[in-house]
């Protein structure tokens, strides 16, 4: 059985305030001993995820960056363009005054600012700005004219998904849609997905076991179908803890069903 799992980092994976997976080790040297891929989904750039990769010695497994918009692997790090990057930025900088001033993407933010919202430090937070292919902000403005905002967005071929934190801009690819080419790549029997945001639904809701880690900084995910019969399931523990729990237990019932 080809297992594949899929998970965001912050809030997840990854401690809300301490960005530690310690609390998961459990659960990720289990897989690393079944030699189960785990693929990190996340809003963070490739130069932010890069380090945790190594750290945790995933190999060859892929990474999702920026939200979905985008795939990298292993041999591909430190060759791609910020082409799709550059394309949003010109897109905002072209956007109605009334609108663009509401809008503070990293790019318009210094690196004090991006420490200030994201609790990271000097050099994460200099990862953090080097963006290839999105733009994360706060909208400041009305919903009034957040509605508008986006419409226009959407009119120049720029897509916006809430996460946790931020608004952030792409130009289309999303989690879910990098994890079914990965899948595709592994031929993968099992997907196992968690993440605790918004941006991370789509991702959860196309996993054979879904997973929606318990996020006690915002308001809980609504209601998805699968959890009426477990194929999605909510941790009572959040952060890593949770994620690790999960984890264990659907790996469990994976042993129980091959019996």
């Amino acid at each position: 059985m080809t297992i594949l799992v899929f998970t965001d980092l912050d809030g997840t994976l990854l401690d809300h305030q301490t960005y530690s997976f310690s609390a998961a080790q459990p659960a990720l040297s289990e897989l690393r001993r079944r030699g189960v891929p785990l693929v990190l989904a996340s809003s963070k750039t490739a130069a932010e995820i890069e380090p945790l990769h190594e750290q945790l010695d995933l190999g060859g497994a892929p990474m999702i960056v920026e939200n979905g918009a985008a795939c990298i692997w292993p041999q591909q790090t430190g060759v791609v363009q910020d082409t799709d990057y550059r394309t949003i930025r010109t897109v905002l900088s072209e956007a109605p005054e009334s609108l663009r001033k509401c809008f503070s993407g990293f790019g318009d933010m210094s690196i004090d600012c991006v420490m200030a919202h994201t609790g990271l430090s000097v050099h994460s937070a200099q990862k953090a700005r080097k963006r290839l292919y999105s733009e994360p902000g706060i909208w400041s403005g009305e919903n009034d004219g957040l509605k508008d905002f986006l419409r226009y967005l959407q009119e120049n071929g720029v897509s916006a998904r809430q996460g946790g934190r931020f608004l952030t801009l792409s130009l289309g690819g999303t989690k879910a849609g990098q994890m079914h080419r990965i899948i595709d790549h592994y031929r993968a029997d099992v997907t196992i997905a968690l993440g605790d945001a918004p941006n991370d639904i789509e991702m959860i809701q196309a996993a054979d076991f879904g997973v929606i880690i318990k996020n006690t900084h915002s308001a809980a995910l609504p209601p998805m179908k699968g959890e009426e019969n477990a194929r999605i399931r909510r941790s009572i523990l959040p952060g890593p803890q949770g994620w690790n729990a999960a984890v264990l237990a659907i790996l469990d019932e994976l042993d129980r069903q091959e019996v």
